[in-house]
């Protein structure tokens, strides 16, 4: 579907995207953060800080074509508001290579209106789509994504979190049996 990187190009993204997120995480062991999923933490990953930043949202679109070059999708999306500017950026980048893909977003809560209470952009019912995440954590975000999909008949192609935090999200996914694709891990980002 969309450009599939060279292993050089790849690997010059994936270099400059992990710089910002290394500069995005925040260790404190003195303190502990409460995660949007609810779980505690010492650290957390600042991830709108790179997908919110116009180079580092380049580039993470990049990523998230990359990663979806050999499916055949008809939107790109996921829970707001972790997902939104990597949808968004995915979305525009392959408008410019061609071959337009939509962005959606899906609500935490409804609205009172419209035929897809919970569903912002233009989703067409049973469409193909890939999710995207920017922290897995547990996948409970995404798996209510996918609820969410499910009641417009969607099909989910895959699944694409930015760093996946290596606390069974993604195996979590995997037995519901999507195909998980963290483009970084939070090993990654603790390498020197």
């Amino acid at each position: 579907m969309e450009r599939k990187l060279d292993k050089k190009e790849r690997n010059s993204i994936r270099g400059q995207v992990l710089k910002l997120l290394r500069d995005s995480f925040v260790y404190n062991e003195q303190a502990v953060f409460t995660l949007s999923s609810g779980r505690k933490s010492r650290f957390y990953i600042d991830s709108k800080k790179v997908t919110l930043d116009p180079g580092g949202g380049f580039l993470v679109g990049q990523l998230i074509l990359d990663a979806i070059h050999d499916i055949s999708i008809d939107a790109i999306g996921g829970m707001t508001l972790g997902a939104d500017p990597m949808a968004i950026s995915a979305s525009v980048l392959s408008y410019g290579e061609g071959t337009p893909l939509p962005a959606f977003i899906v609500r935490k809560d409804p609205k009172g209106y419209g035929d897809a209470p919970f569903v912002e952009g233009n989703l067409k019912k049973g469409s193909r789509v890939a999710i995207v995440d920017d922290v897995l954590t547990g996948g409970n975000s995404v798996e209510r994504t996918i609820n969410i999909l499910k009641e417009l008949d969607c099909q989910v192609s895959r699944i694409i979190a930015l760093v996946d935090r290596k606390e069974g999200g993604k195996e979590k996914l995997e037995k519901l049996g999507y195909e998980v694709v963290a483009l970084f891990t939070v090993e990654d980002l603790l390498k020197s």
